[in-house]
Parts: C-alpha cells; sequence; structure tokens
C-alpha cells in the first residue's frame, strides 16, 4: 500500500487557546467537540522586591507563552498550518509600560495583587469629587461613577503610583511611551509591534475604561510560529470563563476559585450600578451586542490554601477535604483570608490575614477546616451582595477553578446559598472560552446552541438541610459559626493603617 499525504484542506482542523494566569501558563489544543487533544503548562515566577509589591518579569511571561504553544501544538501531534485560530485569556489588572520604539518594558509587569497604591485608592474612595459631579448632573453615567469603588486591583491607581515614581516612564511626554495590560503586551509582541490594542473586556477591568460608552485582532507574525495564525479573541479571564460556562443569559452566575474568588453576574444589555463594591464589566462584544457582567471577588482563596501547604499543615492539596471532614468543626477556630486586603462587600485594602480563637486542642485539621470555611463564607458574603444589590432572580451557578476540586468548600457553600451548584468537568473554563469565542470567530463552531451541547457538568452540589425562610444563610447549623468569623473579619480591618 502506498500511503499519500492528506491534502490541506482535508486536515482536521483545531483551536489554540492559551490563558495566562497568576501562577502557570496553559495551553490547550481543542478539537471540534472541544475535546482537549494537547496541552502544556509552564509556572509563572512572582517576584516580591518589596513588602506590598507583587511583580512578574514581562518577557519571562512572552517566552512562557512561546514555549506553551509549541509544546501543546507538539503535545497534540499536529502541524501549525492546522491551527485555524488563536484565543487568549489573561488574569486582568496586571499591566507595564514600555518603550513604543524598541519594545523595551521600563518596569516589571506590576500584578493586580500588588498594593503600592493602597494609600492613593483609600483616599480616592473618600473623595467627594464625584459625588457632587452627579449631584450637579444626575447622569447616570456620573451616578456611576459616584457609587464605584476602587480598589487596587483596578490599573488606574498603581498607573498613576509608576507614573509619579519611575522616572524612566518619563518617555510618556515624548510620546514613546506604551501602556498595557498583559493582553495588549502579548498583542504587541506577536504582531511584531504592529498593533497597540486592547479589547472591551480587559478595557473595562482597568478602572479607565467607561463602561457606560460604547474584533478582530490580525495574525501572529508568521516569523514566530512559521505560519500566520488569526488571533480571534482577547479576552479578561472572569469573563472568558463565563463564556466557557455558557453563562448566556441574565441571571446565570459564574463562580471561579483559583488564586481568587471572582463571582459574576450575567446583567444583559445594561451595566450594573452597585453601591458595595461590585464592578461593572463588560462581559463580551461580538459583532454589535455587547452583554455586562457584575463583579465581585476574593483575592485570596488558592492563596491562602498554598501558603497553609508551605506551612506543612498537610503534604497534598487533595487531603483538604477529607482532613475538614474529620473533625465536627473548627474547634472555634476562625481564618481571615486577607493577604491582599479585603475585597467587596468590605472594600478595606489594609486588613490583615490572621486566625483567632486558637487554643491547646487546636489541630492541624482544624486550621485546615477553618481555611475552607472562609473561602465559603467569602462566598456567601459575595453571594449575599450580588443577590441583595442587582436584584436579578438567579438562573443557575456553575463553579470552576483549581479550589473547585475541593468537595467541602463546594458543599458548604451549597448549604449557605440554599442553592444548587454544577461543577464543570473542565476546570481551566478560561481556556475554554477564549476557544469557543475564537471558533466562534472562524466557523470552526456555529453557534451557541452548539456550544451549550459540548459542555458536561462532572458533579451537582445540592444543598442539605431545611431552608430556613427569610434567613440569611438557609443553613441554620452555620449562622453561628459565620457570624464569630464575621466578628474576627471586622477585627483584621485596617490593621496596617496608620496610627
Amino acid at each position: 500500500k502506498i500511503a499519500f499525504p492528506t491534502p490541506l484542506r482535508m486536515r482536521e482542523g483545531f483551536i489554540l487557546s492559551v490563558d495566562i494566569g497568576t501562577t502557570s501558563i496553559r495551553c490547550h489544543v481543542y478539537d471540534k467537540v472541544a475535546s482537549i487533544r494537547g496541552s502544556c503548562t509552564t509556572k509563572v515566577e512572582i517576584l516580591y522586591p518589596q513588602v506590598g509589591y507583587v511583580e512578574m518579569n514581562p518577557d519571562a511571561i512572552w517566552n512562557g507563552f512561546i514555549r506553551v504553544v509549541k509544546g501543546a501544538v507538539q503535545d497534540a501531534g499536529i502541524q501549525m498550518h492546522q491551527i485555524e485560530a488563536l484565543g487568549i485569556s489573561t488574569q486582568r489588572g496586571t499591566f507595564t509600560t514600555w518603550d513604543r520604539k524598541t519594545g523595551v518594558p521600563f518596569h516589571n509587569l506590576i500584578s493586580w495583587q500588588d498594593q503600592r497604591a493602597a494609600e492613593l485608592v483609600k483616599a480616592w474612595n473618600r473623595s467627594c469629587t464625584l459625588k457632587l459631579v452627579y449631584f450637579l448632573s444626575r447622569q447616570k453615567r456620573c451616578l456611576a461613577a459616584s457609587l464605584i469603588v476602587f480598589s487596587t486591583q483596578h490599573v488606574t491607581m498603581r498607573l498613576i503610583w509608576v507614573l509619579t515614581h519611575y522616572k524612566q516612564v518619563g518617555a510618556v511626554s515624548e510620546g514613546n511611551c506604551f501602556f498595557g495590560t498583559i493582553d495588549t503586551w502579548l498583542l504587541f509582541k506577536l504582531t511584531k509591534g504592529r498593533l497597540h490594542a486592547t479589547d472591551y473586556s480587559n478595557a473595562s477591568s482597568t478602572g479607565i475604561f467607561d463602561s457606560y460608552q460604547i474584533c478582530e485582532f490580525g495574525c501572529t507574525d508568521p516569523s514566530i510560529f512559521g505560519v500566520p495564525i488569526p488571533i480571534m479573541s482577547l479576552m479578561a479571564d472572569q469573563q472568558a470563563a463565563m463564556f466557557g460556562e455558557c453563562c448566556f443569559n441574565p441571571g446565570d452566575v459564574k463562580i471561579t476559585m483559583g488564586t481568587g474568588t471572582f463571582m459574576d453576574i450575567n446583567t444583559g444589555c445594561k451595566p450594573h450600578t452597585s453601591v458595595a463594591g461590585l464592578y461593572p464589566l463588560v462581559g463580551w462584544k461580538i459583532g454589535s451586542e455587547v452583554v455586562y457582567l457584575a463583579e465581585g471577588n476574593a483575592a485570596d482563596t488558592g492563596t491562602a490554601i498554598n501558603w497553609a501547604q508551605k506551612l506543612e499543615l498537610f503534604t497534598d492539596v487533595q487531603d483538604t477535604s477529607a482532613m475538614a471532614y474529620s473533625v465536627p468543626d473548627s474547634d472555634g477556630v476562625c481564618f481571615v483570608p486577607s493577604f491582599s486586603g479585603l475585597q467587596a462587600p468590605l472594600n478595606d485594602p489594609k486588613a490583615c490575614a490572621s486566625f483567632m480563637g486558637l487554643k491547646p486542642t487546636t489541630t492541624k485539621c482544624h486550621l485546615v477546616r477553618a481555611i475552607l470555611e472562609s473561602v465559603s463564607f467569602r462566598n456567601m458574603q459575595l453571594y449575599d451582595t450580588m443577590h441583595r444589590e442587582t436584584n436579578i432572580p438567579i438562573t443557575k451557578i456553575r463553579v470552576d477553578g483549581g479550589v473547585s476540586a475541593n468537595n467541602f468548600v463546594m458543599q458548604l457553600t451549597a448549604d449557605l446559598f440554599g442553592r444548587k451548584l454544577s461543577r464543570m468537568q473542565h476546570h481551566e473554563m478560561s481556556c475554554l472560552g477564549a476557544a469557543f469565542v475564537a471558533g466562534l470567530g472562524v466557523g470552526f463552531w456555529r453557534s451557541r446552541e452548539e456550544l451549550k451541547k459540548l459542555h458536561s457538568t462532572d458533579d451537582v452540589f445540592v444543598p442539605r438541610g431545611s431552608p430556613k425562610a427569610g434567613a440569611r444563610i438557609p443553613n441554620g447549623e452555620y449562622i453561628p459559626v459565620f457570624q464569630s468569623w464575621e466578628r474576627a473579619l471586622r477585627r483584621s480591618m485596617n490593621w496596617y493603617g496608620k496610627t
């Protein structure tokens, strides 16, 4: 028999998707049924040059991106020319500035977890200027601006800090400085400096973009991967995860529990105005359609669990659920997960992480249970705020992210919500969401209905116990525990404030 090579037009096509997270860069090759055919991952090195400073090397991120793309294609056993489109999902709020002529960064990427602008954030949130503007104009967009609570995660304040403290960024006055979040930096590199752009979802996450005013990005330079690959989606990670979860309708809720917890609700065609720190975001813009989300987040979910592992409270993170279930309660111990301050609804960048209620009888299992309970309690705070503020009937709740693999956290969260939670088979939904959007852009997938059929649910967690009518926490068993934890939370607030 003679084997003839398959004509190029007959060869199977694939979608390539890369997710640049806080701790790793992951790349997956997806086929027509959204199965992963090849993967590659590399770690992200986080730098801590000073207390409160969190940075990454921009060149290391770029080199890691190239490495995982080539590695995933090789792992899939395919050729680069079989890639029909590239989707990119990135962590939000991490940015750098660079020389527009040479492409050399002026400083490291400043992470969304960085706290150097905490005092500036505090001053802006106390300012009455925007409230006065709304009082005089009575315009809704001014009302939104007057109610938005800035946080250190928004680019705005950290960018002001950079422009004030880094002399090398003086190139701004010479018109020779480019600014961008990670998606912009990668797009600039992928096109050899031809494109300096971002997308709606990333822009709306910075604190600079006006969500009350409302593409295709071209191809990668052929010299990078040997062939030009169409870049069909650039998305912020949480918005990409929302799309990957197929949360296409108003009232759909997505919870991602990774390095931090991010809870998003689809608010439809209008941004939500919040008084408690939920932030209005553009979920995605496809054609003329713009979909908005409201988001609340807790910054230190996975961070707290990784910290506990480094302290050797446990060896394998998969053991934590069994450890928590091995004791009837936390022995009165409360853990406050606040290495990066507290976000909505408390909005205190000066809060500290802490254990309270330690006793001679406290064991490692009690400590681990307290840490896992704190994750679910922060989920409850965010859910309670979202439910109360948006007034949108919640239709479904889907959960993803590495921490969602923990059955104790999932079950306790379902109990506290009094709602069914669906955990998806694919935990890396940001990658899948960016792939879905890229695939729709080139006709690889034809409709959102087709995408919904590709979904498979791993587990469903149903709340235990009888719902208490009108109770803030449906499962009454945890009311006193939650109240003790909230008391610990308040005592940890403003710990790093000026005395």
